[in-house]
């Protein structure tokens, strides 16, 4: 199924390819979908690793002795990949300034950044920086809105420099890729003398693999993927529209989603990541798998939904060379913490979820380098 959008980007991509790839990055991909693939890269075998959201839990966050003990488990179960999520915090939609002190001053985030970072790096995990944002009051960040001209200027002024503070700690601290935002949907498919020139100016603060993190419902709206590296989506897709659905109707959902995002990454010639994949321990979890059951009546905690959802949607992808790999949203620094969500949340940790996602990572993927030796276990 190929959308009006997606044949437009089709001809912009083509021609501002020479363009974006002009000058060649350290850690620059080979152009086409099959990237990853041809650059014998194996497959992103990713978590997501949240931070401890507590004042009231000092040092049991990212870079300190609980959070190298998670890193120590992650290994252990096959995880080649990390992605870290620094917050900036707006009070409402209508905002234009990010604050940088999210849970504790900027200063004390990025030496704590920086110290997961080399934790991780010395387990030779690879790293992907995420600087995410938390609205205060109400609402989801994909609907900000200043309301007004002016307001957007002060708005991306302060995005701006929110991103490039961080992109010059990851460069700073030796991370692999940078996502330069998440689920900007409201402002993702527009603006785009200010996404070129934002770009460049993170191109020249961080050297490694840039993406952006684009909700489910948002990709093929993006305005500016051809100045990135691969395509990066938080895919909580829906697989089913109603309660109660079978195996195989999750799987023919999975399975109808693939389609449309190869015919993306030709479009846009790189490769696809699921840089958010996951589903709540709880019943029907994957027909609205972006809703949290601290707001539901009646939830059924099921541990069983949770991980044949994620397992579910990753069957076809893992399948394609085009898709180099996903990371799961998510574990906490802090492994034995059970403050941040309760048990019928996101987190995988001693749920049927954390031995399904073991076998995935152990297998190999077709994107996987064709080595004899592969992942020899």
């Amino acid at each position: 199924m190929r959308s009006g959008f997606v044949g437009a980007v089709a001809v912009a991509a083509l021609a501002f390819a020479g363009v974006a790839h002009a000058q060649p990055m350290a850690n620059e991909l080979p152009l086409g979908p099959n990237g990853w693939a041809i650059a014998e890269l194996e497959g992103i075998r990713g978590v997501t690793v949240g931070p401890i959201e507590s004042s009231q839990q000092p040092g049991r966050g990212y870079g300190t002795e609980y959070s190298a003990a998670l890193l120590d488990h992650l290994v252990a179960k096959g995880t080649n990949w990390i992605s870290i999520t620094p917050f900036g915090r707006i009070w409402s939609l209508q905002d234009t300034e990010i604050q940088m002190d999210f849970e504790a001053p900027y200063e004390e985030n990025r030496v704590a950044i920086r110290t997961m970072i080399r934790q991780a790096k010395a387990r030779g995990l690879k790293v992907l920086l995420i600087p995410h944002l938390w609205v205060e009051t109400e609402g989801w960040r994909g609907e900000i809105d200043p309301g007004s001209p002016e307001g957007w200027e002060a708005y991306q002024r302060s995005y701006r420099e929110f991103v490039l503070n961080w992109a010059r700690d990851a460069q700073a601290a030796g991370a692999d890729a940078l996502s330069i935002g998440v689920e900007c949907k409201s402002w993702s498919g527009r603006f785009g003398a200010f996404w070129t020139e934002f770009i460049a100016d993170v191109r020249e603060a961080f050297d490694g693999l840039l993406t952006y993190s684009a909700n489910w419902d948002e990709a093929e709206a993006v305005l500016f993927w051809d100045q990135l590296d691969f395509i990066g989506i938080n895919a909580f897709y829906p697989l089913a529209d109603h309660d109660g659905a079978t195996d195989a109707e999750y799987l023919e959902g999975a399975k109808a989603l693939v389609p449309s995002l190869e015919e993306l990454t030709e479009v846009l010639q790189m490769p696809l990541v699921f840089v958010e994949v996951g589903y709540t321990t709880r019943n029907d979890a994957a027909v609205e798998p972006w809703l949290w059951p601290d707001g539901m009546a009646n939830v059924v905690i099921d541990e069983r939904e949770q991980a044949r959802g994620m397992a579910t949607l990753l069957h076809p992808f893992l399948q394609e060379r085009f898709f180099a790999g996903f990371f799961y949203w998510r574990y906490y620094a802090n492994l034995d913490d059970v403050s941040q969500e309760g048990i019928w949340g996101f987190s995988p940790h001693a749920k049927l979820a954390a031995n399904v996602l073991e076998d995935i990572f152990r297998a190999r993927w077709v994107v996987d380098p064709s080595l004899p030796s592969w992942r020899s276990r």
